[in-house]
C-alpha cells in the first residue's frame, strides 16, 4: 500500500528524500521493501521509528530535525491509510498561485452530507480556497468538503506545532495541582494531532488553504476498504499503466476486467480471474479456479476448482479443491457520486458484521516490492498467513487467524 505513496512522491520534481514514520518495530520484510523501492525509484528512503504513538503531528515534530536536515523549502505529509491519485504536483502549483511562501495546503474532496460527519470538515472561501473553519468529525453538518489526510507544509508549520507542544507541557505541569493523573499516555506533551490541535487554530489565519480534487480517494480502515482500494488502483492502472495489467492471450487464464498477476505466479489456463483481482508473488492457481474481487498474497495456493470471492488470502495459505471462500462486499453507494466506503464495526448487535473474508493476519504489512496495486492486508473476510482450508468446504464472512488448519465449513465466525 505504501508503495503508491512512494511512487507518487518520487514523481515530484526536486524531491530529495522520502521518510516513513511509525511506532512499529522495523522488521526484515520492511527492510527488503525499502531497499527494493530505493533501487526502483532512485531516491533515498528511510524509516523513522517513534518511541510511542505520537499522533499525526507529534511524529513529524519529534523528527523535525531529520525532515529539515536537507534544507527543505517544503514537504508533503501523507497518511498511510488512504488511497488516492496523489495530485502532489497540482498541490504545489496551487500553493504558488494562492497564499504566500509560508502557507499550507490540505488536499480535500467532496463527501455526502451524512458521511462527511466521519471526517475532518473544511469550510473554505469560495474564491481564494482559504480554510476559514475546520472541525474534526463534527456532530452536526458543517461542510461537504473533507480532509483527505494529504498535506503540503513549509518548515513554518513546526512553529505552530511547537506552540501546541508548549501548551501541552504547561498542562502536564498543572495536572498535579488540578488533582489529575499526569501519567496518562494521551497527556504526553509530544502527542499532537494535526487535525484537532493545529488545523483548528490555523483556520481563518490566511495561512491554511484547501486544494479540492475530483480524483479518486478512499480511507483504508478495514479489509473491505482494502479490496475497494485495490479496485481503485487497478482502474487507475487501466488508464495510466495498462501494461501492468494482465491481458487475455493464448495459453493464459481467462481475464475479466482489471487483473494484476505477478510475473512469478503460476496460473492454469482454465482459471477465470477478475474483475478486480490482484495475484501476488509465487502464487499458484489451479485448473478451473474462479477468483473475483480479491487479493491473493504471495505464496498462496488455490487448488483446482476453488472459488474465491471478496476475500483476502494471506501469505502461504492453501485452499483445497472445490472449496468456496466468500465474503460480503462493503462498497460505497454506486448511485451517489460522493459516497465513501463506510468503516464497519467488527460486531453489530453482538454478531460479526458480514464483510470481506480474510485468511490470515489483520494488520498491514509490506510485502516484497512489485507493481501489484495492493500487497498489504487489513480486516475483512480473509484467510490468514499459512492458513489451510480443506477440500469441499465453504468459508463465508469469516476471519481466520494465522497458522490455522480448518477441518469443516464456517459462517460468520472469527477462527482463533
Amino acid at each position: 500500500m505504501v508503495q503508491h505513496h512512494i511512487e507518487a512522491c518520487a514523481k515530484v520534481p526536486g524531491m530529495k528524500e522520502i521518510l516513513l514514520m511509525g511506532f512499529y518495530q522495523p522488521h526484515e520484510a520492511l527492510s527488503r521493501f525499502l531497499v527494493s523501492a530505493q533501487q526502483e525509484f532512485k531516491i533515498p528512503i528511510r524509516y523513522l521509528q517513534e518511541y510511542a504513538a505520537l499522533g499525526t503531528g507529534g511524529g513529524i515534530y519529534h523528527f523535525r530535525d531529520q525532515i529539515l536536515s536537507g534544507g527543505a523549502g517544503a514537504f508533503f505529509v501523507l497518511n498511510a491509510d488512504v488511497c488516492s491519485e496523489f495530485p502532489l504536483q497540482e498541490m504545489l502549483e496551487f500553493r504558488q498561485q494562492h497564499g504566500d511562501a509560508h502557507s499550507f495546503v490540505i488536499l480535500g474532496t467532496t463527501a455526502n452530507r451524512t458521511q462527511a460527519l466521519n471526517y475532518g470538515c473544511i469550510v473554505a472561501n469560495a474564491d481564494t480556497q482559504e480554510v476559514q473553519h475546520y472541525v474534526e468529525k463534527p456532530s452536526t453538518f458543517v461542510s461537504e468538503i473533507i480532509n483527505c489526510g494529504i498535506y503540503l507544509f513549509t518548515p513554518a508549520i513546526f512553529q505552530h506545532i511547537g506552540e501546541v507542544f508548549q501548551r501541552n507541557q504547561q498542562e502536564l505541569v498543572l495536572c498535579p495541582y488540578l488533582g489529575e493523573e499526569s501519567s496518562n499516555g494521551w497527556q504526553r506533551a509530544e502527542v499532537i494531532r494535526l487535525e484537532q490541535d493545529v488545523f483548528t487554530a490555523l483556520a481563518g489565519s490566511n495561512k491554511l488553504y484547501v486544494y479540492k480534487t475530483d480524483g479518486f480517494w478512499s480511507q483504508i480502515k478495514s479489509a473491505g476498504s482494502a479490496i475497494y482500494a485495490s479496485r481503485l488502483y487497478l482502474n487507475q492502472y487501466s488508464k495510466s499503466h495498462p501494461e501492468r495489467l494482465a491481458q487475455n492471450k493464448p495459453g493464459g487464464p481467462i481475464i475479466r476486467g482489471n487483473v494484476y498477476i505477478h510475473p512469478t505466479a503460476s496460473i492454469d489456463s482454465t482459471a477465470v480471474l477478475g474483475p478486480n483481482v490482484s495475484i501476488g508473488e509465487g502464487v499458484t492457481v489451479g485448473a478451473g479456479v474462479r477468483v473475483r474481487e480479491s487479493i491473493v498474497l504471495h505464496g498462496a495456493s488455490l487448488h483446482d476448482h476453488t472459488c474465491v470471492l471478496n476475500t483476502i488470502v494471506g501469505w502461504d495459505s492453501t485452499i483445497g479443491r472445490w472449496a468456496r471462500v466468500e465474503g460480503t462486499p462493503s462498497d460505497p453507494n454506486p448511485n451517489d457520486p460522493y459516497a465513501k466506503i463506510d468503516s464497519e464495526t467488527l460486531f453489530r448487535d453482538g454478531r460479526l458484521t458480514p464483510s470481506i473474508t480474510i485468511l490470515g493476519r489483520s494488520h498491514l504489512h509490506p510485502a516484497p516490492h512489485s507493481e501489484a496495486p495492493f500487497r498489504l492486508t487489513p480486516h475483512a473476510l480473509s484467510a490468514g498467513c499459512s492458513v489451510t482450508i480443506p477440500a469441499e468446504v465453504v468459508i463465508l464472512n469469516s476471519i481466520v487467524l494465522p497458522h490455522k488448519e480448518l477441518s469443516r465449513s464456517y459462517k460468520n465466525q472469527i477462527i482463533l
